[in-house]
């Protein structure tokens, strides 16, 4: 392999140190110990994996050094002999403490319960979308103030990941599901017992925190289970989840708004909760640095190396990771502020279908609440095809692209091949949304705008997919958690602000006007990925911040 053509290589445990030729733009603060500093902020971020479910598919280079060196061989037979007992890695290659060896089946049962529990969250969200016009009644608010109740849900899945850091970090990842879990039902049960508005606003805003650190860690518990190889395809799978829970949600909630009112919304939402949470219950640790304390301390040996910072220091210092360089990299990088305007404005048309369904099928269909709550299964059926088709794309054409990588001496294929699906899925954004413009009409049967939603739902999957991977690959594990934590903060703000308009909006421009503004919009965003796809190293190469070089 030609090192210079390599920026950074990576370290045993998967992080990506420093070179000298360019500075570092994270945490400038002054610590009397830096490496205790870098080394800690870099296990944060290796435990918080923030809003990046996709996160390091396929990097070809793992941890093998501190593993292997644990079996040691003869000499002379090279058979291995006694291996010697550590907490300061895994003691070999075959560690049964080492959730990658776990056999499939185990594997597959700490994915699921993470899967279901984010559908349950992100299905909370949406499932009260159908009742906003009783609760308007209910408490004598307007329409638009009734959508709150989606948008401050929405606003606390994106502040939620800061809680995950500090959890995660100090009692692991499967405490922390089984930790928010009550809490998020507790909060849920307050929406529906509340007796006043603002209490129901409240509620719902510290119910979607509370469910926010579950789409945050699940990545990390993904990454812990699966090498790289091999995780495409439970990372995909993972990812749709979250995407399915909104469109699930109304169809759900449709039906209980419908014959037994707003509150069981609110019901339906901890009956799912409480099933969810139940395959949580089984579930063993994942994470390395938790295991790895708790081996020492049952065996009464010399714990993994945890460097020492004062409280305000570690505080300063998360607050750096997860909100200071995350806002900088959105305004300071153009793939992380492109991609993340863009990833954005497909995210937060979909919860601008909340309000605009609705009004879309009651006016036009004159659809009851059920009716119109099963008009989202367009969505849901776009959010399955979009998985199978990213792992189509990855295995067919990325994968083809990494070997040939591999063999000309590369670590692995340039990040802008990961585009592929975003090309592809930009088209079907603007094909959707036109489609539903312009066939939503008394005179053409309501089963052909529902079927407008399946591309839209299905390029929106892509997009993101695709995004996901482009930041990891090219900002590597710790600045690419920091980017995905930029996109997390840019995709669940403008998703919260896009309900409160939208319903005007279609009101004064009429359905096609309106969604064909957002069709117009997204075919202006359209390009993004073929530019990165074209100019991508051009611009990576020039980027603040230390970036993954495969050229």
């Amino acid at each position: 392999m030609d090192h210079s053509k390599v920026h950074d290589q990576p370290h045993t445990d998967g992080t990506v140190p420093h070179s000298t030729d360019k500075p570092h733009h994270g945490w400038t603060g002054h610590t009397e110990n830096p490496d205790a500093f870098r080394a800690e902020e870099e296990s944060i971020m290796e435990a918080i994996e923030v809003d990046s479910p996709v996160a390091s598919i396929h990097q070809v280079h793992e941890s093998t050094d501190l593993e292997k060196s644990a079996t040691k061989e003869t000499q002379t037979t090279h058979e291995p002999v006694t291996r010697t007992m550590t907490a300061q890695d895994w003691s070999g290659p075959d560690d049964p403490d080492n959730p990658q060896n776990w056999t499939l089946f185990k594997r597959a049962m700490h994915i699921f319960p993470i899967a279901f529990l984010s559908f349950a969250v992100t299905a909370g969200s949406s499932m009260i979308t159908p009742a906003t016009p009783e609760i308007a009644r209910h408490f004598e608010v307007s329409r638009t103030a009734s959508i709150l109740s989606l948008s401050l849900f929405v606003l606390g899945l994106g502040l939620g990941p800061t809680i995950a850091a500090p959890l995660s970090e100090k009692f692991g990842r499967s405490a922390v599901y089984k930790s928010i879990g009550p809490v998020y039902m507790l909060f849920i049960v307050g929406s529906g017992f509340t007796k006043s508005f603002g209490g129901l606003l409240v509620c719902r805003l510290l119910a979607g925190m509370a469910g926010g650190p579950v789409l945050a860690v699940g990545a990390g518990t993904n990454a812990d289970l699966f090498p790289p190889q091999t995780r495409a395809v439970s990372s995909t799978f993972y990812v749709m989840a979250p995407f399915l829970g909104p469109a699930l949600g109304p169809v759900i909630g449709g039906f209980a708004a419908q014959f037994k009112g707003y509150k069981w919304t609110q019901w339906c939402t901890i009956f799912i909760a409480i099933a969810s949470y139940a395959f949580i219950l089984p579930m063993h640790e994942t994470y390395k640095k938790i295991i790895l304390k708790r081996r020492a301390k049952k065996l009464g040996i010399a714990p993994p190396p945890a460097p020492q910072l004062s409280a305000l220091g570690y505080a300063k210092m998360l607050l750096t990771i997860t909100i200071a360089r995350p806002v900088t990299m959105l305004c300071t990088e153009p793939i992380v502020f492109f991609l993340s305007l863009y990833t954005a404005f497909t995210f937060s048309v979909l919860f601008a279908f909340f309000a605009a369904f609705p009004y879309t099928f009651e006016s036009v269909y004159h659809f009851q609440t059920w009716q119109y709550g099963l008009t989202f299964l367009g969505i849901g059926i776009g959010v399955l095809l979009a998985a199978a088709s990213a792992i189509f794309i990855d295995r067919t054409v990325y994968m083809k692209k990494h070997h040939q990588a591999v063999k000309e001496g590369r670590r692995q294929a340039r990040p802008e091949h990961r585009l592929y699906a975003a090309m592809i899925g930009a088209f079907g954004v603007p094909v959707g949304l036109f489609w539903f413009a312009w066939s939503a009409r008394q005179d053409v049967h309501w089963i052909v705008p529902v079927i407008g939603g399946i591309p839209f739902a299905w390029g929106n999957l892509m997009i993101f997919v695709s995004a996901a991977l482009y930041l990891i690959d090219v900002y590597g594990p710790m600045n690419g958690a920091s980017a995905m934590a930029a996109n997390g903060l840019a995709r669940y703000g403008l998703g919260a602000a896009f309900p409160l308009f939208a319903f005007q909006m279609y009101q004064r421009l009429g359905i096609g006007w309106a969604t064909s503004l957002l069709g117009f919009i997204s075919l202006g965003l359209l390009p993004i990925p073929f530019v990165f796809f074209k100019f991508g190293p051009t611009i990576r190469a020039k980027s603040r911040y230390e970036t993954m070089k495969f050229d």
